[in-house]
C-alpha cells in the first residue's frame, strides 16, 4: 500500500481584521494554491506517494488537485463540507487512521482544530495564517521533500518530530463545567463579547497561560517570551497576569500584533509544571485560544493548566539535514 500524505488547506485563514489594524500580511487563496502545488512538488522527491486534499466549498482544494503534478496520484478526500472548523476536525480524524503524514497550510486556528484530532500522526505545519505561532512560514517545495521522506519512512519520524504541548481551560459558573482547549496560548480578556474574536488591544488582555513562549513569537506568547523562553516542546507552560500601567511589578516590550510593538505592564508571572493549574476569578470577560476570542464568560472561576499532549511537528530542517547526512540528495 501506498503512504499516504493528507492536505487541509483552510481558504479563510489569514483573512481577519488584523489584516486592517496591524501590519499582517494578506494570505490568498491564490497564495494558498500556489503553496499547496509546491507541496505535491516536492513529494515528487520520493516515490509511489499519494495525496487526499481536503475539500472546501471555496473550490480550492478542486483547484489544487487540478493543478498536480502528473506523476503525482492526488485526489479529494470524501467528506462533507461544512465551511467551519469542523471541517479541519473531520478531516484530521480520517487522517488520524488513514494518513502517514499530514500538511496543514493555515494558521495557529487550523492547527487547533486539527490538534484536536489528529493523534500520533506527524504534522507539517505551513504559515498561511495571520498571527502565527505555531506554523513556520517556509516554502512549499521545501515542506513538500520533507513531507514525502517521513512519509515513506526514509527518515525516521520518532527522530524528527517534537511533540507540542497545549493549554486547557476548565470554566466553572455555577451551572456546570466547560472545558476549551489552545495549542500554544489561552487569554482572559476584559471584553464583554466574541466580536470579530481577534485581538486587537494589549490593554484588553488580564492575563494567560502558554505553551511556549519566545520574544520573537507574537501575541500572548510573545508577552511571555519577554519574561522567559519556553520551547514548545519544553514540559509544563508559563502563566502571567497582567497590571496596570501605573503599578506594574514590570514592563516588558512584546510584539502584540503584527507591526505593533508594546511596553506591556506585568503583576506576576510564574513557570508552571505539567498539569499545574493557573487560575482567574473573572466576573464578565472573554476567554481566547491561539489569538481569536472564542468564549463569553460571567462569574466564572477560570483554571488554566498546561499539558503536554499536543501534535506531533515534523522539525523540517532535522529531516532535510540527516536526508542530506545520509546521501538522500546525491545523484551517480
Amino acid at each position: 500500500m501506498s503512504p499516504t500524505v493528507g492536505l487541509i488547506v483552510n481558504p479563510v485563514a489569514g483573512r481577519d481584521i488584523r489584516r486592517l489594524t496591524g501590519g499582517a500580511s494578506v494570505s490568498s487563496n491564490y497564495a494558498k494554491r500556489r503553496t499547496a502545488t509546491c507541496v505535491l512538488e516536492g513529494l515528487t522527491m520520493t516515490n509511489n506517494i499519494e495525496a487526499l486534499v481536503m475539500p472546501d466549498s471555496a473550490g480550492l482544494a478542486d483547484r489544487i488537485v487540478d493543478g498536480a503534478p502528473d506523476e503525482l496520484v492526488v485526489d479529494l478526500l470524501d467528506m462533507t463540507v461544512t465551511a467551519s472548523g469542523e471541517d479541519a476536525r473531520n478531516a484530521a480524524k480520517w487522517f488520524s487512521d488513514e494518513a502517514d503524514v499530514v500538511v496543514v497550510l493555515g494558521g495557529d486556528g487550523t492547527n487547533r482544530d486539527v490538534a484536536h484530532s489528529i493523534g500520533d500522526v506527524p504534522v507539517v505545519s505551513i504559515s498561511t495564517g495571520t498571527n502565527n505561532v505555531v506554523p513556520t512560514a517556509v516554502d512549499g517545495t521545501i515542506a513538500g521533500t520533507a513531507t514525502g521522506l517521513i512519509a515513506t519512512g526514509a527518515i525516521s519520524a520518532d527522530e524528527t518530530t517534537i511533540r507540542h504541548g497545549t493549554v486547557e481551560a476548565v470554566v466553572d459558573d455555577g451551572t456546570g463545567e466547560r472545558h476549551i482547549r489552545g495549542l500554544a496560548t489561552l487569554g482572559i480578556l476584559d471584553q464583554q463579547f466574541v466580536g470579530t474574536r481577534a485581538i486587537l488591544d494589549p490593554e484588553d488582555v488580564i492575563g494567560g497561560v502558554v505553551s511556549r513562549a519566545s520574544p520573537k513569537e507574537i501575541g500572548l506568547s510573545g508577552i511571555a517570551g519577554g519574561l522567559t523562553v519556553h520551547r514548545p516542546d519544553d514540559p509544563g507552560g508559563i502563566g502571567f497576569r497582567l497590571g496596570t500601567a501605573s503599578e506594574p511589578a514590570q514592563d516588558v516590550h512584546a510584539v502584540t500584533v503584527p507591526g505593533v510593538l508594546s511596553r506591556v505592564p506585568v503583576e506576576k508571572y510564574r513557570v508552571l509544571d505539567e498539569g499545574e493549574p493557573f487560575e482567574f476569578d473573572v466576573s464578565s470577560g472573554v476567554i481566547s485560544a491561539d489569538g481569536e476570542r472564542d468564549l463569553e464568560v460571567r462569574d466564572a472561576s477560570v483554571r488554566l493548566r498546561p499539558v503536554s499532549d499536543g501534535p506531533r511537528l515534523v522539525d523540517i530542517d532535522a529531516v532535510l539535514e540527516r536526508a542530506a547526512d545520509e546521501g538522500f540528495f546525491r545523484v551517480e
